[in-house]
């Protein structure tokens, strides 16, 4: 037996006798996707961590996603491989940035990104996912000024499409930052059969070359996986992390899927290995805890999203 299959054959025994659920985003790597009893976008995720019966979750994404799931499940212990592993959109707005925004503008309503902190979480009127983010948006009375953080891309294309006004947030993916529009287009004169599928927090998703395309999709991750399912292309730009591409090869083999940059990848994510999904199952680590007093105040924000999604 390997070193893989003997670290293959514990994580499932522990998994088993600790009555654990192994949740894992679209982003991770190819072998902790698939050892995940669930892959997903943000969204998804947030769903099963709030409908799961197993008494612990363990988390393999990065730090913002497993707080999430901590504050809309008090009841189960979170567990994260890496505490380190985080976000440059979680990293580039604070509690105290959203306050001073809202002292700004007192009839405006919060709407952040779920890629935030608890922290945040607790000062936000509804969060959004890629995937509900213009749903969330116009269930909103147009009189309302939204203040929507912190992703400008996804702020910017829903804007556009909604037409609603919306005082948007300077912060980015530091991945999606780099999809430009010169990149996608040198791609498309090079495959101009295929469809283009594009994640909304990319930096070309609202460019209007784009949004012109009747080929071109603006969607979620998980949008993507069930767009090129349905599509009768056969084959496929992929603008956005390329960790989607196992997923999307292992459930559409006879098509062809194309990413924008194979490197360009999300090495927080990446951190999650086999081995510290291991350590984390044998030493109950790291175990994410939210302070109950940010808990309780982050909850509605989270709870109104699902509501909203479920409409």
């Amino acid at each position: 037996m390997t070193k893989k299959e003997e670290i293959l054959k514990e994580i499932e025994r522990l998994r088993k006798e600790k009555d654990v659920i192994i949740l894992a985003h679209y982003y991770t790597n190819p072998e902790i996707q698939d050892i995940a009893d669930y892959i997903g976008d943000s969204l998804g995720l947030s769903q099963m961590a709030a409908k799961t019966e197993s008494s612990t979750i363990l988390f393999c994404g990065v730090r913002f996603m497993a707080e999430t799931a901590s504050i809309i499940s008090p009841g189960k212990r979170v567990l994260i491989p890496d505490i380190t592993a985080g976000c440059s959109l979680a990293d580039s707005i604070a509690s105290k940035n959203i306050q001073e925004w809202k002292n700004k503008n007192p009839n405006g309503l919060v709407v952040s990104y779920v890629n935030t902190t608890a922290e945040v979480k607790a000062l936000t009127d509804i969060c959004c996912t890629s995937a509900n983010a213009a749903k969330v948006i116009t269930s909103i009375p147009e009189n309302i000024k939204v203040l929507f953080g912190p992703d400008k891309n996804l702020a910017t294309y829903i804007k556009t499409i909604t037409g609603r006004d919306i005082d948007i947030w300077d912060g980015d993916c530091c991945v999606h930052e780099d999809f430009t529009t010169a990149k996608v287009d040198d791609l498309i004169r090079r495959h101009p059969d295929a469809e283009i599928l594009i994640h909304p927090e990319s930096n070309c998703s609202h460019h209007p070359s784009i949004l012109e395309r009747d080929n071109a999709y603006i969607l979620s991750t998980s949008g993507m996986v069930k767009r090129a399912g349905e599509s009768p292309a056969g084959k496929f730009i992929i603008v956005t992390e390329p960790g989607v591409l196992h997923q999307l090869n292992l459930m559409h083999p006879g098509k062809t899927f194309i990413p924008v940059d194979i490197n360009n990848k999300c090495y927080q994510m990446r951190k999650v290995t086999l081995e510290k999904v291991l350590w984390s199952l044998q030493n109950d680590e790291f175990l994410v805890e939210i302070p109950e007093t940010i808990r309780a105040k982050a909850y509605p924000s989270i709870e109104r999203m699902l509501q909203i999604n479920s409409l």
